[in-house]
């Protein structure tokens, strides 16, 4: 998309019509005046009238003469400074925000300086050059550094799926004062695996787990307890029989363990965490409800920001808000509707509105119940 920019076009000179008809004018009007008054004068006093008027007459229409002349200048200047303004304010309103919009959706600086028209001044010009070459360049280095984010978290969700498969064989052969350490190493490996997902989803690549079958809603909520930490908190309060569709499956698995991990955070270690699932016309709606300390409505609207369809600012971001802009992402991905409420508990409700068009009509039989602290077996 080229920017249009309308430049006007003016002489390289000044003019010198104006100057030259004070000048003529002048002329006439002052060699009158002066010759008039040398004819009615005594012959006596003619010639040194005549010489005596004769300069001041050349006087005048010098000092007229210039003064027109820098009449004239200083409103071609006026001119000038009006037009410099005008280029420079089309530059800032239409031109560069312009470029940007092109070199975001992947063009090149010199494609995007050769669809730009050029402004008129030098200095514009110049501007212009080394605005796009920056712009271009930082863009490079933001994509690079995402794509590098993205590969690395590929690599750490294969390496934590594949110690994850490990680890469950393990535990099938091994006795029982082995199992509680093995089963404990699945619970870590797990919670890496949700960190390296986070950084995925927050770059923008695939998860590292993928289901081609629906999976039932007892599933999706055991999975993402399994992801956090302080699994033996949570409480669950459920009777669905639904399932969600597979290609949704992990995104809402992962959305529910970030928000029980920021439930859980900001509570008493003491206090439990209560879900409950409810089955509407619309959908599922799960709320997650704890006993901490209830949020500001400034601390309200920010969450409510992070999990908005708003595309994700990553200058705003925080450690302490990582899981949210992860929810908003993966809300936005899925159509998940994300909001915040005052618990009944006397801490903060977040009610997840799963749509219709997740949940599978085909729903299968409830899988086996597994360990709190072991994601569901991939099908």
């Amino acid at each position: 998309m080229s920017v249009p920019v309308r430049t006007r076009h003016r002489a390289a000179g000044p003019r010198l019509d104006e100057p030259l008809v004070v000048l003529a004018t002048a002329v006439v009007v002052t060699g009158a005046a002066a010759l008039t008054a040398v004819l009615t004068a005594p012959a006596t006093t003619q010639v040194f009238l005549a010489w005596a008027l004769g300069a001041a007459a050349v006087l005048v229409c010098g000092a007229v003469t210039l003064a027109a002349y820098g009449r004239q200048e200083n409103r071609r200047l006026r001119g000038r400074l009006a037009a410099n303004d005008e280029e420079l304010s089309r530059l800032a309103v239409e031109t560069m925000p312009g470029t940007v919009e092109l070199i975001r959706k992947g063009a090149s600086a010199e494609s995007v300086l050769m669809a730009t028209p050029r402004p008129a001044g030098k200095a514009q010009r110049q501007i212009l050059h080394t605005f796009v070459n920056e712009v271009s360049r930082e863009e490079r280095k933001r994509a690079a550094t995402t794509a590098a984010c993205a590969s690395a978290a590929g690599r750490v969700q294969a390496l934590a799926t594949s110690m994850l498969a490990d680890l469950r064989k393990m535990e099938d052969t091994h006795d029982r004062i082995t199992l509680g350490d093995l089963l404990k190493l699945d619970h870590t490996t797990a919670q890496a695996g949700r960190l390296a997902d986070s950084i995925a989803v927050l770059t923008g690549a695939r998860s590292g787990r993928r289901w081609t079958k629906p999976i039932v809603m007892e599933s999706i909520l055991r999975g993402a307890i399994g992801r956090i930490s302080a699994y033996q908190r949570v409480r669950v309060h459920s009777a669905s029989t639904f399932a969600i569709s597979g290609h949704a499956a992990e995104g809402v698995m992962h959305a529910l363990a970030e928000l029980m991990d920021n439930a859980t955070s900001f509570s008493p270690p003491t206090e439990e965490v209560h879900v409950y699932v409810e089955e509407v016309s619309a959908g599922i709606v799960i709320t997650i409800e704890d006993c901490g300390l209830v949020m500001s409505p400034a601390a309200l609207a920010r969450a409510e920001r992070a999990v908005s369809a708003e595309p994700l600012d990553f200058t705003t971001l925080s450690g302490s808000r990582l899981g949210l802009a992860v929810v908003g992402c993966l809300a936005r991905k899925h159509g998940l509707i994300v909001s915040f409420r005052p618990s009944s508990r006397g801490g903060t409700g977040v009610v997840v509105m799963i749509p219709q068009q997740l949940i599978s009509q085909n729903v299968p039989a409830p899988q086996a119940a597994q360990p709190p602290a072991r994601t569901p077996a991939v099908q």
